[in-house]
């Protein structure tokens, strides 16, 4: 079977916290399972439900001794995943407006 998907995924396990989900502020921390230009599937117990907009922060790896940067986006839940029994939470949301922070230590 065929990947139709539009954009070329990356399986990036990279950290991130959930800041808002809807008009609730969550403060929750994950990974992502993997990214495209377009959406995120990240791993997290998190309230959030199908067409609701939120607000995530991805922490990206970077050479620079002592500065991370981090990309704060906005996007929508599409989708979630419940798989097998024992495994984490997982939901996907689309990738629509995003900005990068770049933090001292």
């Amino acid at each position: 079977m065929r990947d139709q998907r539009k954009n070329q995924r990356f399986e990036l396990r990279l950290p991130f916290e959930l800041l808002r989900s809807g008009s609730k502020t969550l403060g929750k921390v994950g990974e992502t399972k993997n990214l495209s230009s377009g959406g995120v599937l990240f791993t997290a117990d998190a309230e959030v439900a199908v067409g609701q907009p939120i607000e995530f922060v991805i922490t990206l790896p970077t050479g620079a001794q002592g500065h991370s940067v981090r990309l704060r986006c906005m996007g929508k839940v599409v989708r979630l995943e419940h798989e097998e029994i024992g495994s984490d939470p997982a939901f996907a949301a689309t990738l629509e407006r995003f900005e990068f922070v770049r933090n001292g230590r």
